[in-house]
C-alpha cells in the first residue's frame, strides 16, 4: 500500500510538474484553440475569403503535437561545411540531376528564353529543396500553419502565411487535400512558403493554375521568378573555388566586402588551378570561407547572394552552385 502511495504521489507531483512548466511556456498561447479559429475565420471572411472555402480548408483542423515538437526542437549537432556538402550533393544526386536536365530540356529551355535562368541552377534548386519533387513534405499545409499560428512562438508570421494559404485554395490553385508540405508549412516541388507563392509562384503551362506541387512547368517557372525578382544575372555564375596568396588580409574575406575581379586579381587571388580571374569588366564578388578560416576559400558573386535569398544559410547556397556545376559537367 505505501508502495502505491509513493507511486500515486509521484505521478501526480509528474502532472504537477509538466502543468507548470506549460503555464510557464511564454510561448503557449493564451486562448483555446477552437476560440482562435473562430477568431482566425472572421478574419479570413473579412478579407474575402469565402464559407465554403473555408468550411473545406478547416472542417476538423487540429493542432498537431509534432509539429510543436520539431519547432522547439534544435538539433543535436551542427554539420561541418564538409559533411554538409557530402549529404546534400552526393554523387547519386548529381547522377539524377544530369538525367533530368536531358529530360526536362523543353521545359527548361522554355523557362529559359522567358526568364534567362540557367536550368542546371533549377535543377539544382530542385534537387536540393525536395530530391527533385520525391520528398514534398507530409503535413497538411493548413493543419501545420494553424497549429503554428496558435502557439504563441511566431504566431503573427505564421497567421500571415495561414490567410495567404486561405486565399491559395480560394483561388482554385490546388485543394486542401493535395495542399501538403513541410511541418512549417513550405508547399511543393519548389517548398515555397505561401507567401512566396503569392509573390512568385507562376502558371508557366497556361492551365489556370499555379501548381508547384504537381506540374513541373510551374516549378521551373516559379523556381526561375523567383530567382530574377530577387535580382538573379543569367549572364553569370554562381562563384568558384579560389586560391589566396601567402599573407593574404583576411579581414576583407567576408560577403559585406565585394571587389572587382581585376581588384581581387591584383592582390593575388587566383582560381583554384592557379590561372587568372576571368577578365569581366565589373563584375563583383567577394570571398567567403563557408567551412572557417582555415578551409577552402570561395570568390562568391552576385548570384550567390540571389540564392541566399531563397534560403539564408551559405551552407545552401553553396550546395545549390556546386551541384549546378557538378551537373553541368564543370
Amino acid at each position: 500500500m505505501r508502495r502505491q502511495w509513493i507511486l500515486l504521489l509521484g505521478l501526480a507531483t509528474l502532472a504537477l510538474a509538466s502543468a507548470s512548466a506549460w503555464a510557464q511556456d511564454e510561448h503557449a498561447p493564451s486562448v483555446s484553440f477552437q476560440v482562435w479559429l473562430e477568431g482566425l475565420r472572421a478574419e479570413a471572411l473579412a478579407e474575402g475569403i469565402s464559407p465554403k472555402t473555408l468550411d473545406e480548408a478547416l472542417a476538423g483542423v487540429a493542432p498537431i503535437p509534432r509539429v510543436i515538437e520539431l519547432d522547439r526542437s534544435q538539433p543535436e549537432k551542427t554539420l561541418t561545411f564538409q559533411q554538409y556538402m557530402e549529404r546534400v550533393v552526393p554523387n547519386s544526386r548529381v547522377d539524377k540531376g544530369r538525367q533530368l536536365l536531358r529530360e526536362n530540356a523543353t521545359q527548361l529551355a522554355a523557362v529559359r528564353e522567358v526568364f534567362n535562368v540557367q536550368p542546371r541552377f533549377i535543377v539544382a534548386l530542385w534537387g536540393i529543396e525536395t530530391n527533385f519533387g520525391q520528398y514534398t513534405g507530409g503535413f497538411s499545409v493548413i493543419a501545420s500553419l494553424a497549429t503554428l499560428a496558435h502557439d504563441g512562438r511566431r504566431s503573427t508570421y505564421f497567421r500571415g502565411e495561414l490567410l495567404n494559404a486561405l486565399r491559395i485554395l480560394e483561388d482554385g490553385h490546388i485543394t486542401p487535400e493535395e495542399m501538403m508540405g513541410s511541418w512549417a508549412g513550405a508547399m511543393g516541388q519548389s517548398q515555397f512558403m505561401p507567401s512566396s507563392f503569392v509573390s512568385y509562384a507562376i502558371d508557366f503551362n497556361g492551365d489556370g493554375k499555379r501548381d508547384i506541387w504537381n506540374t513541373k512547368a510551374d516549378v521551373f517557372g516559379s523556381a526561375a521568378n523567383y530567382l530574377v525578382k530577387s535580382g538573379w544575372d543569367g549572364s553569370q555564375t554562381w562563384g568558384r573555388k579560389v586560391h589566396l596568396p601567402a599573407g593574404f588580409d583576411h579581414s576583407i574575406t567576408n560577403l559585406k566586402i565585394s571587389k572587382t575581379l581585376a581588384d581581387w586579381q591584383t592582390l593575388g587571388v587566383r582560381r583554384a588551378n592557379g590561372k587568372d580571374l576571368p577578365r569581366v569588366t565589373g563584375m563583383k564578388g567577394s570571398i567567403i570561407f563557408p567551412g572557417g578560416k582555415g578551409g577552402p576559400a570561395f570568390l562568391v558573386y552576385d548570384n550567390f547572394k540571389t540564392t541566399l535569398k531563397w534560403n539564408r544559410s551559405i551552407y545552401f547556397a553553396m550546395a545549390v552552385g556546386h551541384l549546378a556545376d557538378r551537373i553541368a559537367g564543370r
